[in-house]
Formats: structure tokens, C-alpha cells, sequence
């Protein structure tokens, strides 16, 4: 089958590294990438009660470009094995069943709950984390039956979604019902990632909310906030009308462009105050009750600290690693609350504890959410490097959500 995998090679990894900082295509287009086009064998069932899917869709996400564009803190790579193919976001259908699966059949669509953790591993008893529902910060993604990997697409004997097929455990599949389309199907990971940040870090009934971020995180959020009831104020800072125009509506009540004096347009919208210190950047006095940063760079967490207020409350979901320079001083002196939020587990909603894909489910199936515009693009596996092209540059293709579909072969033009 064909693959778009990374395979970790040193000499290639440093080079890429440096070159990369002069033109990004260098990322890509080089000989010396670590991002390969391959022909592989599909990847075989680690036990009899795994499956295989054949996949419809594969999403390119946010974390997939900073691994491609080489931005990932190296602490991550004990818990990853090369080489993989990448892709963590899919939908599909289920080709093949281990004798000892139950209530999964052939010819299923489903999605997958990407996380890796001791139930996929065979790892018995299961560790702490893992027996209160937190898969996602299982204390064993590096051990048991499978090479590490923190998801699917970060391992190397499970395949992605950015290859035609991939292995999951049973207890990762979600099935789709049938008012459920591909396109939302593909949409459920981030749209769980945005709902476990918001369950797990919900808004007080009127809490003022500011989402710094209308990529598909941050739209997914704006969705997670107004599918599941909660009443608050939910303003968005965003880069492109085409961002605007869906932050609308999936319910934003507020819209700020990141661009002229945006500082002072949205410390009026929260009664703050603008200071200038003697120098450096303007301070907010006042500001958010909740700040959801959905971006990772240094600008948005400077951002998300100046906006928040005294004592409130800021989680990060932007996959922020390496961040040089940040002035921290409102953090203590406004005494803020920081909360990391890494993909999802299993979540609560109307007193009922599920994984938080199946939720996500839940939702779309209810008629709650609709996310199928957020695909914007499609491209076969081997278009690749036109696929990332396209995600990476969000104003000029007005791009959201891009997915491969690895069963379509097109010649190049």
C-alpha cells in the first residue's frame, strides 16, 4: 500500500532543520527530508482482538505540520517509534476482524480513538490513569505488545491515516451511525480534543470567554462551547474573514481581527484597561474569565496572559513547545491558573462517563453540530506535498480542514 510516513534520520533531521529556517519547502521538497512518499506492506494484527481499517479520510492536523516543519520538542520521541506513517485523524471501514473481536464487524464505518494506551497494549492490570478513564496520560505508551507511540500515527506498527489501511484495538473503535457523514466522521478527534478541553475546563454560567485561534481547534471549541449548552460569552480572535464567517456560525458573539490596535478593541469589549509600561508591549488591566489559547505560538501566549483577568483561568491546547522570550510576570502577579489539555479521554456529560470520541458522536448524531464545512480540501496520497502546501497556507486557499483519501489515485497533472 502507498504511505506518507516520517522516518527519523539524523543527518537529514539537521539539515532539514537548518534549511528549512531559510525556505519551509525545504521541509518537504528536499532529498534530505525526513518525509517519504512510500510503497509498504500494510500493517499486520498485533493480536486476534485488533482490527483493520481500510481508511476514507485522513486529516492533516496542526501537530502534524509542526512534526513535518520539524517544531516538536524532542522530549516527545521516547514515545514514538520509526518508522510511521502518520495520521491520527481518519474515517473508514473495517476490512478485517481478529478471531477474538466482539461487536465489530466488516464493512463497519467507524473512526478511531487514536490513543495508544494499556487496554491496546495488552498491558494488565491497566495503570492508574488508565483505570479512571485518562488514556491519554497513560503511564505506558512506550511498553507493551506495540512499539511506543503516544497515537495512531506515531507508531510505527499500526499504521496512519495518511496511508490506505491501519490497525486499531477494539476498544478504539467508534462506530458511526449512519446520519453521521465521512466528512464529520473525520472532524471527531479534533472535535474531542475541543470537548475535553471545555468538560474537562468548563465556563461559569456568564463567564466572559476569549477563543485566540479560529483554525479547526478553535472552531471546534466555539462548536464544543455552544453544542454543549454552556452559557457564556464567547469572543474569538482571528486572522481571516473565511475564519469570521464560521466562527459566526458555530456561535461566537464577538469577533476580533488580529491586526491595528486589536489590543485595545478587545480590552474595551471586557471594561480593561490598557497600560503601557515603561517599555515593551501594552498590558491589559482586566480582561477574560477563560482564555482557550488554540494556536501555540509566542504571540498568542503573550496574548492569552495579557487578556486574561485577575485570577482567572488559561488552557492551552495549542501545542506550544519551545517558546523564547516569554514574559511571565502577569502569570504570578495576576495569580492565573495555567491548564495544559492534551487530546481526551473518557468525559462526563449529563452525569453519563464515556470515551470522549464517543461523545463527540453523541453530538453530531443528536442533530447538535454540524462540522462538515470545515473540509475544505481533498487530495490523494500522492498529491502530498500540494496537501501540506494547502494547509500551510491558510489565506491564500481559505483553508480549514484538509484530508487525503488514500483509495484515490491520480496521476499528476
Amino acid at each position: 500500500m502507498k504511505a506518507v510516513q516520517f522516518d527519523l534520520n539524523l543527518p537529514k533531521y539537521a539539515f532539514s532543520k537548518a534549511a528549512g529556517k531559510i525556505n519551509p519547502s525545504f521541509y518537504v521538497n528536499s532529498p534530505f527530508t525526513c518525509l517519504q512518499l512510500r510503497e509498504v506492506e500494510a500493517p499486520s494484527l498485533p493480536k486476534e482482538d485488533w482490527v483493520e481499517v481500510k481508511v476514507k479520510y485522513g486529516g492533516i492536523c496542526g501537530s502534524d505540520l509542526n512534526l513535518i516543519s520539524l517544531k516538536d520538542s524532542p522530549s516527545t520521541s521516547p514515545f514514538i517509534s520509526f518508522p510511521f506513517t502518520i495520521g491520527h485523524e481518519m474515517t473508514g471501514t473495517v476490512s478485517k476482524v481478529g478471531r477474538d473481536v466482539k461487536d465489530v464487524a466488516i464493512g463497519e464505518r467507524v473512526v478511531i480513538d487514536p490513543i495508544l494506551a494499556c487496554e491496546a497494549r495488552g498491558i494488565e492490570p491497566m495503570c492508574h490513569e488508565c483505570q479512571q478513564g485518562n488514556y491519554n496520560l497513560c503511564h505506558h505508551m512506550k511498553d507493551g505488545i506495540i512499539s511506543p507511540g503516544l497515537l495512531t500515527g506515531t507508531c510505527k506498527d499500526t499504521g496512519g491515516s495518511w496511508g490506505e489501511y491501519l490497525v486499531a484495538h477494539q476498544s478504539q473503535i467508534i462506530k458511526l451511525p449512519d446520519n453521521v457523514d465521512d466528512k464529520n466522521g473525520v472532524l471527531v478527534e479534533p472535535f474531542s480534543c475541543a470537548l475535553h478541553t471545555v468538560l474537562q475546563n468548563p465556563p461559569k454560567p456568564n463567564d466572559s470567554v476569549l477563543v485566540i485561534g479560529a483554525g479547526v481547534i478553535g472552531i471546534c471549541l466555539v462548536a464544543a462551547l455552544k453544542a454543549l449548552d454552556f452559557q457564556c460569552h464567547v469572543k474569538v480572535l482571528v486572522k481571516y474573514p473565511f475564519q469570521e464567517e464560521l466562527a459566526r456560525k458555530y456561535g461566537a458573539d464577538e469577533i476580533f481581527y488580529l491586526r491595528g490596535d486589536y489590543v485595545k478593541d478587545i480590552a474595551d469589549s471586557f471594561g480593561a484597561e490598557v497600560l503601557k509600561p515603561v517599555i515593551g508591549e501594552p498590558i491589559v488591566h482586566g480582561g477574560a474569565d477563560i482564555i482557550y489559547e488554540c494556536v501555540g505560538s509566542k504571540k498568542s501566549l503573550n496574548d492569552a496572559i495579557r487578556f486574561t483577568r485577575r485570577g482567572g483561568k488559561i488552557v492551552l491546547l495549542g501545542l506550544a513547545s519551545f517558546v523564547d522570550n516569554l514574559d511571565m510576570t502577569m502569570i504570578w502577579l495576576n495569580e492565573l491558573e495555567i491548564k495544559g489539555c492534551f487530546s481526551y479521554g473518557t468525559d462526563e456529560v449529563h452525569g453519563e462517563r464515556k470515551r470522549t470520541l464517543q461523545i463527540a458522536v453523541d453530538v453530531m448524531e443528536a442533530g447538535k453540530v454540524d462540522l462538515s464545512p470545515l473540509v475544505t480540501h481533498y487530495f490523494p496520497l500522492e498529491h502530498y506535498k500540494e496537501a501540506l502546501a494547502a494547509a500551510s497556507n491558510k489565506k491564500k486557499e481559505n483553508t480549514m480542514k484538509v484530508v487525503f483519501e488514500p483509495s484515490i489515485f491520480r496521476l499528476p497533472s
